[in-house]
């Protein structure tokens, strides 16, 4: 089966059913270490409902949904920061189908969404736990960063630049903050 890539409505039936999976596993696997129990359902509801996707609609932004042979099966969001500047969120593979290449195709995209905004580089948070995350943005050429936000759940903090490669210049390691 092939893995298409396209944007759709941040309130889609498709990116609804795809936000509450991305964020009933990331908000899982931080209370259950910390707490010993899931996340509490009205806990769940209280920070879908808070959670909209908005920022992901254009012209600002873009939800980018993956199918796997047709099927809803993962996201990635872009949303710019100030000009020149997008971050990457959202990112998220059914479980089922992690492994076979959809990840890397959904940020891969999100770039090309982020230049079409006008972005020149693309920044991202994430958590120690999500280590499969901080491997695969490695893995794509992200580098670590200074703290660009506030989010209290942050721990670690990403760059990429998205300008079109140029043999003859330096290579592009750190990523000023801000």
């Amino acid at each position: 089966m092939t893995w298409t890539v396209a944007p759709e409505p941040h309130d889609s039936p498709a990116a609804a059913r795809l936000w509450r999976a991305y964020f009933t596993e990331v908000s899982d696997r931080w209370y259950l270490p910390r707490t010993g129990r899931p996340t509490a359902p009205e806990e769940l509801e209280r920070e879908i409902a808070r959670e909209t996707g908005a920022e992901l609609a254009p012209p600002r932004g873009r939800l980018l949904v993956a199918r796997h042979g047709g099927a809803p099966a993962g996201t990635a969001g872009v949303r710019l920061l100030d000009p020149g500047r997008a971050e990457l969120t959202r990112v998220f593979v059914l479980p089922e189908l992690r492994g076979r290449g959809g990840a890397a195709l959904l940020v891969r995209s999100a770039e090309e969404a982020a230049r079409s905004l006008g972005a020149v580089r693309m920044v991202l948070d994430t958590r120690s736990d999500l280590v499969e995350a901080r491997a695969l943005y490695a893995r794509l050429g992200y580098r670590e960063t200074p703290r660009y936000n506030t989010d209290p759940y942050a721990e670690h903090w990403f760059a990429k630049s998205l300008a079109p490669a140029d043999p003859a210049a330096p290579a592009d390691t750190a990523y000023p903050a801000g």
